[in-house]
């Protein structure tokens, strides 16, 4: 008899493995040219403050070379770019994302803005890159979205050098007495924006209820520890809408 197909969980649904990353790939090719309209939307341009908070932890230094995974639109990599200097001083910056349609946002954003970035279209759980390449990897509200998070945590550790810091940033498990709240903004706000503004309820009620199934800091913690990561820490932002967590190759 052969073996069910193994299940994946796609928003509050459960697809088969095979099915998520077509499905999330669909998600962000509807969203991809209002991605950034309804991030500011969304958070009430907290995000651009949490993700600030993240560049200032990550702590990038001139000459170092990063990686942003997932990075969509370049937000991230156009600030590591800045840190990092001219390609002359060692320093090197690459995009990755495995949505073409976000990537190409990302790449020429990056353009506009000087910089020549590489990039590169590949899953997180199957990195092109040798092992430890790089100084820093980040992501930035990607981890929730993939198949293996496991998977893709020790690929971005193998890819780090001894001494190297990943850094996750990705919604997270709120203080409870904020719950029922944010219950009505998700499931009822959210999806009528995406509607208005992006024309995909859809999209963004699988965005809300993937918030919900990611794993919590903590369990986010021990995965991190067992992807072979010392020294992992979390701060909450926002009462634990969001949290960024850090974690060293040693």
């Amino acid at each position: 008899m052969s073996r069910p197909a193994a299940g994946a969980d796609f928003g509050f649904e459960t697809v088969a493995e095979a099915d998520k990353a077509k499905r999330v790939a669909g998600v962000f090719s509807s969203v991809a040219k209002k991605y950034d309209v309804m991030n500011d939307l969304m958070s009430m341009g907290l995000h651009r403050l949490w993700k600030r908070f993240a560049l200032q932890i990550a702590a990038v230094r001139p000459g170092e070379r990063v990686l942003d995974v997932a990075g969509g639109t370049a937000d991230l990599a156009a600030a590591h770019a800045r840190a990092v200097g001219p390609a002359a001083g060692g320093g090197q910056v690459w995009l990755t994302d495995i949505n073409r349609d976000m990537l190409e946002i990302g790449r020429d954003r990056l353009l506009d803005q000087g910089h020549t970035v590489p990039t590169a279209q590949c899953d997180a759980e199957q990195l092109p890159f040798a092992d430890g390449h790089f100084d820093c990897v980040t992501v930035a509200f990607g981890l929730r979205n993939m198949t293996h998070k496991e998977a893709a945590l020790v690929e971005m550790r193998r890819v780090l050098r001894p001494g190297g810091r990943l850094l996750v940033l990705e919604f997270s498990t709120i203080w409870r007495p904020l719950q029922s709240a944010y219950d009505v903004y998700s499931f009822k706000l959210l999806p009528w924006l995406g509607e208005r503004v992006a024309g995909d309820a859809g999209s963004y009620r699988y965005l809300a209820e993937s918030i919900r199934v990611h794993p919590d800091q903590e369990t986010l913690k021990g995965m991190m520890e067992r992807a072979g990561l010392s020294r992992v820490e979390y701060f909450n932002l926002a009462a634990g809408v969001v949290a960024l967590h850090r974690g060293y190759k040693i």
